[in-house]
């Protein structure tokens, strides 16, 4: 008989001797969730220490499995006591080293259990969404409160208050607390959200407590990026990082949209899509994001994720967006470097994939001859040439899809005017015999000014005179001229001399020796 009773009570130890340790947390809780949970802790003089410390310890391993971080899960830990404090807020620790490194340090407060005073702290600032430390405004918030059940206090309506605002409520209490309170404090459902253990026992309700937290902040949502005509990119939280599995994709044009196009994996009759033809994809286990093409510009699709694992269930996330609408080449068309003789034209967006040539017509406006040059799916500008001066041009740039498209979008192109690259010369009397030269020019394209001089009364008619100024001359003075010298400024092109101007310089002497000086 002593033999059996042993054996039972050797058995019973070990069904209820803590196995945090032996245990490890389950690594499916890895990047599971998104939200933030506020530990509140009774610190007060009614916990004593043996108890505080199992209450911590309870606390580090309920935790420890999740991931920590500004798109994971923040957690804070507010403490009870006369005056209540934040040992840590949800900014602060963003590993678990860091994280479970506070716990372990944390001492009691002590003194009253002012419960009230901690709930209005985590209402105004803790929990509060938008705050510097608080909550991330859209994102699940949780409250699990750890107590004796001592004296708590007229905490109904602070915790009504803090429910209100979507603050999920849960509470544990280790000692003998007024259940008919505590089951008003907690949000529903009540069987999951309420615990009452004993404080050597509390390890037989860590994974229970941690799964009502997981249903609560479960980041269960799939969203679209990267939309264009044809193709989207799903992104979700790698629900299944450490387990075995992986993610199945169909996706399908709502029913009004029609059926969607190839590309994908596999075909079938979904009826979450109501019995359209849908695409379905698969991915491992440690993806995140899937890249659905073959889609119809303009179509709204639903497109629907379930992770696969024989290890835990997980619910099938479903999305719906719209495709952008096909934009044919050119949608734009565009005029720079304009000039006298050449502007350049260009266009977009470029789509190689679908266009095989772009054409491009011009002629002058009204009546003007047609002129026409075509080039590459690639190329995405033309320099037009030989143009007529200050004329008006029709261009037309036409994209020629390998579908049989032709998309075709006019600009009007107004070519400068040519600008003189001389003007007003004036000659200036300095003297009986001595002029000063001046003009006006433009420097761009020019390599210089040839000035040139012929007297008409000499004694060798048709006696001439010229030399050479820099571009950027735009005066010089001659001296000994004869009388009635006619002198003439060209401006010098690369390739030729421009036409020039050309002025009399009426002296009332009669000098024989001439010269210049510049």
């Amino acid at each position: 008989m002593e033999t059996h009773m042993l054996l039972t009570w050797s058995l019973l130890c070990l069904l209820l001797r803590p196995s945090a340790a032996q245990n490890p947390a389950p690594e499916g809780v890895l990047n599971c969730c998104e939200g933030d949970v506020l530990l509140l802790l009774d610190s007060s003089g009614s916990v004593s220490s043996y108890e505080y410390s199992r209450m911590l310890n309870f606390l580090s391993e309920l935790v420890r499995p999740f991931s920590l971080g500004e798109d994971q899960v923040r957690v804070g830990l507010l403490q009870v006591g006369t005056q209540p404090g934040l040992e840590f807020g949800f900014d602060t620790y963003s590993t678990q080293s860091g994280l479970q490194g506070a716990l372990s340090n944390t001492k009691p407060l002590r003194g009253d259990t002012n419960t009230v005073e901690a709930l209005r702290m985590a209402k105004e600032s803790v929990l509060r969404p938008g705050t510097a430390d608080g909550a991330r405004a859209g994102l699940p918030r949780v409250l699990v409160w750890l107590t004796d059940g001592v004296k708590p206090g007229d905490v109904i309506g602070p915790m009504a208050e803090l429910r209100e605002e979507g603050v999920a409520v849960l509470v544990v209490s280790t000692g003998h607390g007024n259940y008919q309170v505590l089951r008003q404090v907690v949000s529903p459902p009540v069987e999951n959200n309420l615990y009452f253990v004993d404080i050597d026992h509390m390890s037989i309700i860590t994974e229970d407590l941690r799964d009502a937290i997981i249903e609560i902040i479960r980041a269960e949502r799939i969203n679209v990026r990267d939309i264009s005509t044809n193709s989207a990119t799903l992104q979700w939280r790698p629900v299944l990082s450490g387990l075995t599995g992986y993610y199945e994709i169909r996706f399908a044009p709502v029913p009004s949209g029609g059926t969607g196009g190839g590309g994908g994996s596999g075909t079938g009759t979904s009826p979450s899509t109501g019995g359209s033809q849908y695409q379905r994809l698969t991915q491992s286990a440690d993806s995140s994001t899937a890249r659905l093409t073959g889609l119809k510009p303009d179509t709204s699709y639903t497109a629907t994720l379930t992770p696969e694992s024989n290890e835990q269930a997980f619910n099938t996330l479903s999305v719906t967006f719209t495709t952008k609408p096909e934009v044919l080449s050119p949608a734009v068309v565009s005029v720079s470097d304009s000039g006298p003789n050449s502007v350049r034209v260009s266009w977009g967006p470029l789509q190689p994939e679908t266009v095989t040539s772009y054409y491009i017509e011009y002629s002058a406006l009204p009546r003007g001859k047609l002129h026409a040059v075509t080039v590459g799916r690639t190329q995405n500008s033309t320099l037009l040439r030989d143009l007529q001066p200050d004329t008006t041009y029709l261009v037309t740039v036409s994209a020629r899809h390998a579908s049989g498209k032709e998309r075709a979008m006019s600009v009007k192109v107004c070519t400068q005017e040519v600008t003189p690259a001389l003007a007003d010369l004036q000659l200036t009397t300095v003297g009986s015999d001595s002029v000063q030269v001046n003009w006006k020019g433009s420097v761009a394209g020019l390599r210089g000014y040839w000035l040139t001089w012929e007297g008409q009364q000499t004694p060798v008619p048709g006696q001439r005179s010229s030399f050479y100024l820099p571009a950027d001359s735009l005066s010089t003075r001659l001296t000994h001229l004869p009388p009635s010298a006619r002198v003439c400024v060209s401006p010098i092109y690369r390739t030729a001399r421009g036409e020039g101007l050309c002025c009399t310089a009426q002296f009332q002497s009669e000098a024989s020796a001439y010269g210049y000086q510049s």
